[in-house]
């Protein structure tokens, strides 16, 4: 196939994970569910958060911004999926794809950012607890939000740049359900050794950097919490660190999964049942992994109902 010059191609052809059309309600229905449930349950996360003083600290303020980074990152993908699902059309413009590039690598790096932010406040929170609240103070916390803002704004732009600079082939199928940035370098006709080294380079340092401070994180909680003479101080420690670490796994080995397995081989739709698991199901699972056990949370929830059941009435 011969190469084209990027101003020539226009759009793309996005084949979605199944091209069964008995399928395709059933993929709406559920994808269509889950969407709804991450939206409504993030915003009722970060109500619940924002109108319960007692709620106002460092580790809900880094879950609000969580929150907000999840509508985001599935946003940047699924409503595209649903109505292209919808309207049987699954074109999606060269223009369109660099956008939702974008967005979705911000919005990933924003995620494994504020994860690794939070992973050093419950470092700081169980190992220096005395120290925590001159530590851990506002104008801390905003710069931490406001760096991992910056350096996700570098991340997505890095990416839109690398695959600008791309001469695609005649054939633009995406095999995926959204332009993923891994899918489109494997569309290439130009020599790609050098781009692959910096996409590795970029991995490195927007993940493995992050994987590396969460490791050693908690790898300093671990050893100070068996300094910890009583076991129920053992639990209650460990019991704070349960929900974000649930989290972790579930982002970072799903998201392992599809960077390794686009490495090793380029097979169409590879890796894209992970992809959903930590660009879909991990955001939708956020809200509720954080709420489950957490009695904050469960109160403000119910006083933040019971303050609009009463406004109804």
């Amino acid at each position: 196939m011969d190469p084209q010059n990027l101003t020539h191609i226009s759009k793309f052809l996005l084949l979605g994970l199944s091209e069964n059309p008995e399928l395709q309600p059933l993929l709406f229905g559920i994808f269509l569910s889950m969407y709804l449930l991450t939206v409504l349950g993030n915003l009722l996360f970060i109500l619940a958060v924002s109108s319960d003083p007692h709620l106002h600290t460092p580790m809900y303020f880094f879950l609000s911004n969580l929150s907000l980074a999840d509508i985001g990152f599935t946003s940047a993908t699924i409503p595209k999926m649903l109505m292209n699902i919808h309207t049987h059309h699954r074109i999606i413009s060269y223009v369109n794809c660099l956008i939702q590039l974008s967005f979705f690598s911000f919005f990933g790096c924003m995620d494994n950012l504020l994860l690794t932010v939070m992973a050093n406040d419950r470092f700081v929170a169980v190992c220096q607890p005395l120290h925590y609240p001159v530590i851990m103070n506002l104008h801390l916390c905003g710069l931490f939000v406001l760096v991992s803002f910056f350096l996700s704004l570098l991340n997505s732009q890095l990416h839109c740049l690398m695959v600008s600079q791309i001469a695609f082939c005649t054939d633009v199928e995406i095999p995926h359900f959204f332009c993923d940035p891994s899918q489109l370098f494997n569309l290439t006709c130009s020599e790609t050794t050098i781009k692959n080294i910096l996409v590795y380079f970029i991995g490195a340092i927007f993940g493995g950097v992050p994987v590396s401070a969460i490791l050693f994180s908690y790898t300093r909680i671990v050893f100070s919490v068996l300094r910890v003479p009583s076991s129920g101080g053992k639990y209650k420690a460990f019991s704070t660190c349960g929900s974000h670490l649930s989290v972790v796994c579930l982002f970072y080995g799903t998201a392992i999964v599809v960077y390794l397995s686009s490495a090793v081989s380029p097979a169409p739709r590879r890796g894209a049942t992970a992809t959903v698991m930590y660009s879909v199901v991990t955001p939708m699972l956020n809200p509720f992994i954080y709420s489950l056990r957490n009695r904050d949370i469960k109160g403000a929830l119910q006083r933040l109902l019971s303050r609009q059941a009463y406004s109804c009435l």
